[in-house]
């Protein structure tokens, strides 16, 4: 099973120093890792950086891997032509990197990964007359159709109304047990990191402030040094972690 790791990995923008030297331990497949911290924590930049799209220092280690290109990301914005339909463009991801035949393969996984996202119904739609919240559910579509071993997503929530955003979530934890594949996710909702993924990665400045499981890393005392909120962690009547956020004086 496909495993990542972490090594004192760095990255810059010009002469400003972005990631100091991030060191995670091994991540298997099968799991949800959230990457959390608040607003210019660097996690984008992270993700940038484990995909290969920004250089630095350190090293990130891919083991166990069956596939050429075994990591997929899909960014805030996926940057999609918006003259194209919405089966076109998943058919397109499907497609990089792969032969230039359309098989009757690529067409069933394309129709299944739609169907899996709820989307089916807006395949012939083009891109740049859907809502946010749709090019967002495409963008997931594009990443997962790849069938990736590790897939990493950047705020794919963001845009998606609370129903949206639960069922996506509980799809990704799904898709990870069943599949083995290692999803790791950026979130702001605090909540929906305790509820939805194994393991969390809490950075602030660009420095890696805890990583572990989720309920370990989520704690009063990191949520105050790094967020400068007042809250505590209480487990509801199914014993799941709840965030409580006090109000301030």
């Amino acid at each position: 099973m496909v495993g990542l790791q972490l090594d004192r990995l760095t990255a810059r923008y010009g002469s400003e120093e972005i990631l100091r030297e991030v060191t995670t331990p091994r991540f298997p497949g099968g799991q949800v890792v959230g990457l959390l911290g608040p607003n210019a924590a660097g996690k984008s930049t992270l993700f940038r950086r484990i995909f290969g799209l920004l250089k630095g220092g350190g090293a990130v280690c891919v083991d166990g891997a069956e596939s050429s290109r075994p990591i997929v990301y899909m960014p805030q914005d996926t940057g999609a032509n918006a003259a194209l339909t919405v089966y076109e463009s998943v058919l397109l991801a499907r497609m990089q990197g792969r032969r230039l035949k359309v098989s009757d393969e690529d067409l069933d996984r394309v129709d299944a990964t739609l169907a899996e996202l709820g989307i089916s119904e807006i395949a012939k739609r083009e891109l740049g007359n859907l809502s946010g919240g749709q090019r967002q559910m495409v963008g997931a579509a594009q990443a997962l159709v790849q069938q990736p071993e590790i897939l990493l997503l950047d705020e794919p929530t963001a845009a998606l109304d609370l129903n949206r955003q639960i069922g996506f979530l509980a799809l990704l934890k799904r898709i990870a047990r069943d599949r083995g594949m290692l999803i790791l996710v950026a979130l702001h909702d605090l909540g929906h990191a305790l509820r939805f993924t194994d393991q969390a990665m809490l950075l602030q400045s660009g420095r890696l402030v805890d990583c572990g499981p989720t309920a370990s890393v989520i704690t009063s005392d990191t949520l105050w040094r790094v967020y400068g909120v007042k809250a505590r962690i209480e487990p509801c009547s199914r014993g799941v972690p709840q965030l409580i956020v006090e109000m301030p004086d």
